[in-house]
């Protein structure tokens, strides 16, 4: 769906976050006025307990004002041209993000693009790779039982309903 992902009536969404967790541009800065002191608050006890977040990985948190109640926040590769395990690190994201909705029993789950932003991944292959990890996910498991892919566009919303329409 097209829409803003800190308005999403869903049990997580997840952040496209950097390292430090401490907020930014984009959706992360978005997420983290959205949801207010409560999230940053909960993503400076996980910097100071684990120094914040390595790129693949995932970590969650409350979901603060948000309509969600938890943020999965994942730190996604900055693209440099494909050769630096970028597709793998991105794909990390996504299995780490739902590996954390299933041992937290979320049923819904909301994605935005991750790394398509600032970090310049190409939309069209980010998009391939998360409808790639999320499918393979929900064939194997039972958590989460929805996952909704949220473009901030219109270009990004016809990027995955291509990914999503059978060939």
């Amino acid at each position: 769906m097209q829409g803003d992902i800190t308005r999403q009536p869903v049990s997580a969404i997840v952040n496209a976050a950097n390292s430090s967790l401490l907020g930014g541009g984009g959706v992360d800065g978005a997420i983290h006025r959205a949801g207010g002191p409560a999230v940053l608050e909960a993503c400076r006890a996980i910097r100071a307990r684990q120094g914040g977040c390595k790129t693949g990985e995932a970590v969650i948190t409350t979901g603060g004002r948000l309509p969600a109640g938890h943020v999965i926040h994942t730190v996604g590769p900055v693209w440099n041209g494909g050769h630096k395990g970028e597709p793998a690190l991105l794909a990390s994201c996504y299995r780490n993000s739902l590996r954390l909705a299933e041992e937290n029993q979320l049923a819904s789950v909301a994605f935005p693009g991750i790394s398509t932003g600032i970090y310049g991944y190409p939309k069209k292959e980010a998009a391939a790779v998360a409808v790639r990890e999320v499918q393979q996910w929900l064939a194997a498991h039972e958590w989460p039982q929805t996952v909704v892919f949220v473009a901030f566009d219109e270009e990004n919303r016809q990027l995955y309903e291509q990914q999503l329409t059978p060939a």
